[in-house]
């Protein structure tokens, strides 16, 4: 599983704080957290207000670096700010992200065609999001042209079918795995990701959703989350689907993951 990080996010009421504080401790400590938990991105997201969004990012994101070596996914809702931003990291990682909305797909798409950065692509245009699996796959198909135009894999293009919360869909998830489904027929090799957390809001017990939720879009092919990686629940349950699914040979990860962790619960207790 692609694990990329939440916790750093201005949304984030503790994490808008340390922002408006300036607490570079309270941000480094976010960052080796999840990267000591097996993040293979560290999403960065200053969720300010526009005119201060450089800025912040900036500090951010060298903050983030000085922590840790983890690949950072820059995450802005501006596609132009992400492209400012990129030259301020030292190492291709993610970005996140684009989608057929605008012109972000032609500010993002030419900046990191002849790189190694990869790039989160939503399921959405300037028609909104779309209510059917034939929409949303309509859009898949306008972001692969795109992604031709400009030579970049498909591999290199995390996609995002639009994970909604469960309380107003009429369907539960079965748009969403249908959607799953039908990319990774078509493009084998490429990812799929979604923001774990989106499924459960306005719900009472909302781990319960969420584990619920990657279990089935794991089964359909979803092979990275956006979720928070100190949550060892979800964690277990993500690296017990794997095991059972047959993508981890003789349970390796998962017995190393278990093997970590109760060794840490025992450190703890000295």
């Amino acid at each position: 599983m692609i694990i990329i990080g939440e916790k750093i996010n201005g949304s984030i009421p503790s994490v808008a704080k340390a922002i408006a504080d300036r607490d570079e401790a309270f941000l480094r400590d976010l960052a080796v957290r999840q990267a000591e938990a097996g993040s293979t991105y560290i999403d960065v997201c200053a969720s300010v207000e526009p005119e201060f969004e450089y800025d912040t990012l900036a500090w951010m994101l060298n903050l983030v670096q000085d922590a840790v070596d983890t690949p950072i996914a820059v995450d802005s809702p501006d596609a132009n700010c992400i492209v400012k931003c990129l030259p301020l990291v030292k190492k291709p990682g993610l970005v996140n992200s684009v989608s057929m909305e605008g012109d972000k797909v032609d500010v993002v798409f030419p900046v990191i065609a002849d790189t190694k950065w990869e790039c989160v692509a939503l399921l959405c245009d300037d028609t909104g999001i779309p209510k059917s699996a034939a929409d949303r796959l309509r859009v898949f198909d306008n972001l692969m042209k795109k992604a031709e135009e400009y030579k970049i894999d498909p591999s290199r293009l995390p996609i995002e079918p639009l994970v909604e919360m469960l309380c107003t869909s009429e369907d539960g998830i079965a748009m969403v795995i249908e959607v799953i489904t039908e990319i990774k027929k078509r493009y084998p090799t490429i990812h799929i990701t979604g923001a774990v957390s989106n499924i459960s809001f306005n719900l009472p017990a909302r781990k319960l959703i969420n584990m619920g939720f990657v279990t089935l879009a794991m089964n359909a092919g979803m092979d990275s989350a956006i979720f928070d990686p100190l949550d060892k629940q979800l964690l277990g349950i993500i690296y017990a689907t794997e095991a059972l699914l047959g993508l981890d040979d003789f349970c390796m990860e998962y017995i190393t993951a278990f093997r970590e962790e109760r060794i840490a619960a025992v450190n703890k207790k000295k």
